[in-house]
């Protein structure tokens, strides 16, 4: 921390703005964390029972996932908690390591997606040397480095905003502990500390995209080759639910952390902010789902499975009692 610090709380302001509605977002919000961890907790439990489901596209899919349940627990349960609350302050060490693992987390998505970009066009171009090209330890590499890359640049901002002085307002217009709405408490945040900071996301979010587009560029050179129409759609249907992720996680992400900040932005980044935290760990699951096959057969199954074991999981409980 700066040496000049002059706080050691912030008021988490957030939905403070509409206490009429508080009542009905702590609602909403909670059908929704519930219906984030059910359903992505659904894709691993099918990814991990079901053989079929053991490669390379379905490995980078169980890890993002799980990077998006642990984003939203970082997050939802403390808004939750806030919307109920009436004292809704937060320290500065809770505040830097939730902006920590925020955005660790969510650079770790954008790699993932990149990674999973790249899986598909190696599936795609050289499928004969596909098992060479993407065996369990390149693919547990490529997950690997995914997070310490996400973390290492997500240090580096917290490092750079909680080294600035607090001096000027203790209120954080948003709820939870986004970028924009600490810095621009702080009496020292300069130009430089802007660039800094928008050079670090722009790696992130610019970086893992241009990788995605380079990775279907080549796909689509690769499918507009193939001779056969019906060919060319169902090798290209595979990289739909992908992405359909990726225009909304990018989307969402780049209006928020790219684009030129004003003042009064805060409202328009709160909004935003509840579309990437609730709503796009929310769709994904259901566009895997709803998009894919074998995951569908993988979702039946797991589900008969546990309705059958139910009845008996229910009596064995009762005969013990």
């Amino acid at each position: 921390m700066g040496n000049h610090t002059t706080v050691s709380t912030f008021l988490l302001w957030g939905f403070s703005t509409f206490p009429e509605v508080q009542d009905l977002l702590f609602v909403v919000i909670f059908i929704s964390h519930l219906t984030i961890l059910l359903a992505n907790m659904s894709i691993m439990v099918a990814i991990k029972l079901n053989h079929s489901l053991h490669t390379p596209m379905y490995f980078f899919l169980f890890g993002l996932s799980l990077s998006e349940t642990c984003t939203t627990m970082v997050i939802l349960p403390r808004t939750l908690v806030d919307l109920l609350s009436e004292s809704k302050t937060i320290s500065l060490t809770e505040c830097a390591t939730q902006m920590f693992f925020f955005f660790g987390l969510a650079a770790n998505n954008c790699f993932i997606m990149a990674a999973m970009s790249y899986d598909r066009y190696t599936a795609i171009h050289s499928p004969l040397q596909y098992p060479i090209f993407m065996t369990r330890k390149i693919c547990f590499q490529l997950m690997v480095a995914s997070c310490v890359v996400g973390f290492l640049i997500s240090l580096s901002i917290v490092f750079i905003v909680f080294n600035l002085s607090f001096c000027h307002s203790t209120t954080i217009q948003h709820f939870f502990c986004d970028i924009s709405p600490v810095v621009h408490l702080a009496c020292d945040y300069t130009s430089y500390h802007a660039m800094a900071i928008f050079v670090l996301s722009a790696f992130v979010l610019v970086g893992s995209f241009v990788l995605i587009m380079i990775s279907y560029i080549f796909i689509v050179t690769v499918v507009v080759k193939m001779p056969s129409a019906k060919g060319r759609y169902k090798t290209f249907s595979t990289c739909s639910s992908h992405l359909t992720v990726v225009s909304m996680h990018y989307g969402f992400a780049g209006f928020v952390y790219l684009r030129p900040k004003s003042s009064d932005a805060f409202f328009e980044d709160m909004l935003m902010a509840v579309t990437y935290t609730v709503l796009t760990p929310l769709l994904n699951p259901i566009v895997y789902s709803l998009r894919n096959k074998e995951m569908q057969m993988a979702l039946r199954k797991v589900l008969g499975s546990a309705i059958k074991n139910f009845p008996q999981l229910t009596s064995k409980k009762a005969l013990s009692i």
